[in-house]
């Protein structure tokens, strides 16, 4: 919605950057807002209220005074008509009776989570029996493992106690790996 009542290459906007879109309000500038300004007072987002000024240009009070370049121009409007704008806009949200958007039942919803949830119960389970299935191989190597540690201690005592029995000096009883792998 274009307020401006001349075109933005005119001489008023060149000259000082002010474009008085209600003149009754020169003079009365303490009653004006900025939009940004506007949008903390009455509690909002200035995206919130640049929003209602482009989804409401009827509603929406009419701009007062357009301030700065043309290019980059700043929003005043009249506080006391943005402050009753907004509260309209506040109690149109609370008496909304029926849903903004179709909802889905909640039997559908339930549905997919117990859908979801067994299906991850069957990845679960299935991932505790391979863990289960290499643990059991685990097992058993280390049972092997220490089945052999047992057989080469064995061994290592009986040869400690022949050497010892026999009587043959530690430089003559160098076992080589040959001698020690059947």
């Amino acid at each position: 919605m274009d307020q401006a009542p001349h075109p933005p290459d005119s001489p008023a906007d060149r000259a000082d950057g002010v474009v008085w879109l209600r003149p009754e309000y020169q003079g009365r500038q303490g009653e004006l807002v900025t939009l940004a300004a506007g949008a903390r007072l009455v509690g909002v987002s200035a995206a919130a209220v640049s929003n209602w000024q482009s989804r409401h240009p009827k509603e929406f009070p009419q701009l007062a005074l357009l301030t700065g370049p043309p290019h980059k121009r700043t929003k005043w409007a009249v506080a006391v008509e943005l402050v009753a704008f907004a509260r309209d806009q506040r109690t149109r949200e609370r008496d909304r009776t029926g849903p903004r958007s179709p909802h889905r039942p909640g039997a559908e919803i339930a549905a997919e989570q117990t859908a979801h949830y067994e299906e991850v119960l069957r990845t679960l389970t299935e991932r505790e029996q391979r863990q289960q299935k290499a643990l059991a191989r685990t097992q058993s190597a280390k049972r092997a493992a220490e089945e052999k540690l047992t057989r080469a201690r064995a061994r290592l005592t009986a040869e400690v106690a022949a050497v010892v029995r026999l009587g043959i000096p530690a430089a003559r009883t160098a076992i080589t790996e040959k001698e020690i792998r059947p």
